[in-house]
């Protein structure tokens, strides 16, 4: 494991439940504030962006839409992984590739912040129903080593702060098209 995986784990290991949340939220709303940003048409336009840490390659060339849709996925699926983690939800798809299994849609559209917001709100009102996230059973994560149903909440807010940088470098990309 690498020391910037070994740093955020310990930083997993150290947040709170409330922040947690908050850090959740908070991502959110920066996410879909980014719309606010960018015309229609800007959010539909791909830019490749500089690299940056914890976004892949071969993601950087997403447009906002795209980005929007990612999160959905992987949101989705962490919700999932949580549920299973506390015993109240089955397995996930053992198959699910995550190199693969999260590429969006060339055809993602504005429908994407709705669902973004959805799929977030989902996976707060979840957590309101687990008394206890610390200690549960572990998944493996490619990055980060064996997970509990904490650090993948974690997890969560975590990767929607890197991809909601991905979407603010959008900005610059479309040209001035703020309102």
């Amino acid at each position: 494991m690498s020391i910037v995986s070994a740093l955020v784990r310990l930083k997993f290991n150290l947040t709170s439940r409330k922040s947690a949340n908050q850090l959740i939220r908070d991502a959110m709303k920066k996410n879909v504030a980014v719309a606010g940003k960018l015309v229609p048409s800007g959010c539909k336009t791909s830019a490749k962006v500089p690299k940056l840490l914890g976004v892949d390659e071969d993601m950087l060339d997403w447009n906002f839409y795209q980005i929007l849709e990612h999160n959905v996925i992987v949101n989705r699926r962490i919700a999932e992984s949580v549920l299973h983690l506390v015993g109240k939800g089955p397995q996930p798809d053992p198959n699910f590739r995550i190199k693969h299994d999260v590429i969006p849609s060339i055809s993602a559209g504005v429908e994407q912040i709705e669902a973004f917001e959805k799929s977030v709100e989902d996976y707060l009102q979840i957590l309101t129903t687990v008394p206890k996230l610390r200690g549960t059973e572990t998944v493996q994560h490619p990055i980060f080593g064996p997970i509990d149903a904490q650090k993948s909440r974690c997890l969560f807010g975590f990767h929607l702060q890197m991809h909601r940088k991905q979407a603010e470098a959008l900005i610059p990309l479309a040209g001035d098209q703020s309102f």
